[in-house]
């Protein structure tokens, strides 16, 4: 069990972390109160903990390992669990539990205030050790893996908290920003942060702009989600067309609305 910070995050208990594929066939589409639907990825009926396993789990298989080379962890927003599951105060409490339990990280990305990244910690702990493979900052590495993320849920990190808490030397802190897990907040303060992930972030924001216009230019701002997942991504999309979807429909740039032909997408003008 982790130990507790001095952080004003909520921390609570998790669950074991499965890699299995989730098949399509688990997609099923959820009515929720105000009349639109969200798209889920679960095997079970009733929502709950299982489910949003499940769904984040889905979202993991979603992101493009090899268009980074497999170098990064695979990289989820917390608001694409949103698009799955309709009670965003169970996705926020499963997530913590999650923390807690050492089984997920998150991350402050930096393009938006609300957009936190959610990543496996084994599979986070495994990139960043092959990364540093080889260099001179591997030991203080290692030793910032061990005393801080193996037991702390905290996004970010004061100057005065590693010297005294952590017992890390400026020239420590130093390497940590140089090896990319910490990158600087403001003065004297750093985010915990997912080292090479400058390239996601640009290839993210990218593609989110490119599949916001597409549904915008539909007729009358509106497109069905069938046909934009069946869209061909191009040079401006290089994410799979589904981890887009989840996005937008999770941070609330267009509506998910139930037709008969099937879910409907539509432009939100902000």
């Amino acid at each position: 069990m982790k130990k507790t910070c001095s952080s004003s995050l909520e921390m609570l208990g998790g669950m074991n972390r499965k890699r299995a594929l989730i098949s399509d066939a688990f997609i099923k589409v959820k009515k929720i109160r105000n009349g639109t639907e969200r798209f889920g990825a679960t095997a079970a009926e009733e929502e709950g903990p299982a489910d949003i396993k499940s769904s984040l789990e889905y979202l993991m298989t979603l992101f493009p390992r090899k268009l980074f080379n497999d170098a990064l962890p695979e990289i989820v927003l917390k608001h694409q669990l949103y698009s799955i599951q309709n009670d965003k105060t169970l996705v926020d409490k499963e997530v913590n539990k999650l923390r807690e339990r050492g089984e997920l990280l998150m991350f402050q990305l930096g393009f938006d205030a609300e957009a936190f990244g959610l990543v496996f910690t084994s599979d986070y702990k495994a990139k960043v050790l092959a990364g540093q493979e080889g260099k001179t900052t591997m030991d203080t590495v290692e030793k910032f893996l061990e005393k801080v993320v193996s037991t702390c849920t905290d996004l970010s990190f004061t100057k005065d908290r590693m010297l005294k808490e952590f017992l890390f030397t400026d020239s420590e802190i130093t390497q940590l920003v140089k090896s990319g897990v910490l990158t600087v907040r403001d003065a004297g303060s750093w985010w915990l942060s997912i080292p090479n992930s400058g390239k996601f972030t640009k290839y993210f924001i990218k593609g989110r702009k490119a599949v916001l216009g597409m549904v915008k230019k539909s007729k009358y701002g509106e497109v069905l989600k069938a046909d934009m997942e069946e869209r061909r991504t191009n040079s401006q999309v290089k994410f799979h067309m589904k981890y887009h979807i989840h996005d937008i429909v999770g941070a609330e740039l267009v509506e998910s609305i139930p037709t008969t032909s099937g879910t409907l997408l539509r432009f939100v003008d902000s």
